[in-house]
């Protein structure tokens, strides 16, 4: 079901402006066009229902229609009514034009599946995991069809790491959402996940979820950037479950954004933080207080700053919190890089360092249907179809003897003295022949080290970006 907030605002404005109210217009700041897509999943037919995405997603739609956005509103939907809401949503976009801030947020349930995520409609009903990237809508897809439209952001927030509602999906499937990183994409993008990659996020104990809850507070704050605002929302969550549920985020951004900008402020390019070295941390934090450090590691949320708090701070009651981050984060950034690589070597690297990890039986299957993909394959030309032979030499011809060759040279000058226009050089076609050329060897990319590590995968053969959806670390399509 789809609602859209803008008959009424444009009715609320034009009924102000007949008043002469001065105070509604809007500043610079918000110049440009706002429209917000926000989806509410809560009336899952096949499974138990999620009691908050349908509040959650109504408390976001007026936060945002405060904030100046249009926002449509579209709750329990099916996968063709979600794919129908993207699309109409992106027409939007295309309507206002290319200075639009495009913003979705999505509560519902989320799946990771062979490395990819998916958002999970009302009515998916599947009995084993290829059936999820036939019922569900492939992330990929979503951040595809947004950035296809010229806009000037895309803000994508998803409230979706929910627990597995699929008893035979989750003993298999991995948990939470992969990593999905916004400057591979688009730029222009940022990405937020209600928990950190390979989490599950909570659906709370009141009416919203803790992402959201903390959400709606921070982005309320007057004069915060995005970036500033989701700090506050991963050190706000974080201590609402006890430090079990931590917000993440990444963002290939080039202009400042804020939900509530002052009068004085406009949307230039954002200060950028610079990365820290695990030493510059060990720096930052040295003679802190444990709350205090463990509040601005969470906030940075970085490999480089965990690495940093458990080597100064090795006690209760954050070091063992601390170290499950880092470590988690350094699985995924490894299970990152061997779907990237999608390769056999890949996988068995990752099985090879991670062999315990609930993503251990999707490596292990993709391994066996990588077994039979072939490296090279030779491509037969002439069964793609008739070639033209035009413009090619034709085979060598026997030399005349020596006496025939100045009778010809004087024949061909009598013939030009009478006719300037040169004579058509006519060339023999070349004999039938099936030409048969080998496929140039993939690219190999060898994706660098994160946070300090690497996945010690060296070289590997077959490797190359993914196919399909087109997004970073994203839809393949298809596997081989």
């Amino acid at each position: 079901m789809l609602r859209s907030a803008r008959p009424f605002r444009s009715a609320l404005i034009a009924a102000v402006a007949m008043l002469g109210a001065p105070f509604l217009a809007p500043s610079g700041a918000l110049a440009e066009s706002r429209v917000a897509l926000v989806i509410g999943q809560s009336a899952y037919r096949s499974v138990t229902e999620l009691p908050n995405p349908a509040n959650d997603a109504k408390m976001m739609a007026q936060m945002l229609g405060d904030a100046g956005f249009d926002v449509i509103s579209a709750t329990d939907l099916s996968q063709t009514d979600m794919r129908a809401a993207v699309s109409r949503f992106a027409a939007r976009i295309a309507d206002t034009g290319p200075d639009t801030i495009a913003l979705m947020f999505y509560a519902g349930h989320g799946l990771q599946i062979d490395g990819e995520n998916f958002l999970v409609p009302v009515d998916v009903d599947p009995r084993r995991e290829a059936d999820i990237p036939l019922q569900a809508v492939r992330l990929n897809d979503v951040l595809n069809t947004l950035s296809s439209v010229p806009s000037r952001m895309r803000i994508l927030l998803l409230d979706a790491c929910r627990n597995n509602p699929f008893p035979d999906l989750a003993r298999t499937a991995g948990h939470g959402f992969a990593m999905l990183d916004a400057k591979a994409n688009a730029t222009g993008t940022f990405i937020s996940y209600s928990t950190s990659p390979g989490a599950e996020a909570e659906d709370g104990r009141g009416i919203n979820s803790p992402y959201t809850t903390a959400l709606l507070k921070a982005a309320r704050e007057p004069g915060l950037t995005i970036e500033e605002t989701f700090k506050r929302v991963r050190v706000a969550v974080n201590q609402d479950t006890s430090g079990r549920q931590t917000p993440w985020d990444s963002s290939s951004l080039t202009d400042a954004f804020r939900f509530f900008p002052t009068k004085d402020q406009s949307n230039t390019r954002p200060q950028t933080t610079p990365t820290r070295s695990a030493d510059e941390w060990k720096k930052q934090l040295k003679d802190k207080p444990p709350q205090a450090a463990y509040d601005l590691v969470i906030a940075d949320d970085s490999v480089e700053a965990y690495e940093a708090f458990v080597a100064l701070y090795a006690q209760p009651p954050f070091a063992a919190q601390v170290r499950g981050l880092l470590d988690r984060r350094r699985e995924m950034i490894a299970w990152q890089t061997a779907n990237f690589t999608n390769s056999r070597a890949a996988f068995e690297a990752f099985l090879k360092l991670y062999p315990d990890s609930d993503l251990a039986a999707t490596a292990r299957k993709l391994i066996e249907r990588l077994r039979n993909r072939p490296l090279t394959a030779p491509i037969n030309v002439a069964a793609l179809g008739p070639t033209c032979p035009c413009g090619q030499p034709g085979p060598p011809t026997k030399q005349k003897a020596d006496d025939d060759r100045p009778a010809k040279r004087s024949m061909k000058r009598a013939k030009r003295d009478d006719d300037d226009t040169p004579p058509r050089r006519r060339r023999r076609p070349p004999p039938d022949e099936e030409v048969v050329y080998e496929a140039p060897p993939r690219p190999v990319y060898v994706p660098p080290i994160v946070g300090g590590i690497g996945i010690g995968i060296g070289r590997f053969g077959g490797g190359g970006v993914m196919r399909g959806g087109g997004g970073t670390y994203g839809g393949r399509g298809q596997r081989y």
